[in-house]
């Protein structure tokens, strides 16, 4: 099985207040889980009202599939973000059901 996560780290410098930038994030985490299947929160910055990051987990048997999927999840962000991406970042791995995660010799996207 491979396990896909998308980082995404978002500038709000328009927001004034946290509950501004909740705002913001809850709306677009909304959209994001009603279009993809996955799963996404804020894990970062929640302290500081000008940015947020966040993270997209996505599973699945096909590598390439996965990619896609979180490619095209990254370009929603872009595009419907009430903010702007200032840093991203995909990686994937494989879980091999025995406890052990391992790096996947296929290179993600946005890999060097």
């Amino acid at each position: 099985m491979f396990v896909g996560v998308l980082e995404v780290t978002l500038s709000l410098e328009g927001n004034r207040s946290l509950k501004d930038k909740r705002r913001v994030i809850s709306s677009l985490l909304g959209r994001v889980k009603a279009r993809f299947n996955c799963s996404a929160a804020e894990v970062g910055a929640q302290d500081r009202h000008a940015l947020a990051v966040l993270g997209f987990t996505v599973c699945g048997s096909d590598f390439k599939i996965l990619n896609s999927v979180l490619a095209h999840l990254l370009n929603f962000v872009e595009d419907n973000a009430e903010a702007q991406v200032v840093d991203s970042q995909i990686d994937c791995a494989t879980w091999d059901g025995l406890g052990e995660w391992t790096e996947d010799e296929r290179q993600a996207p946005g890999k060097d």
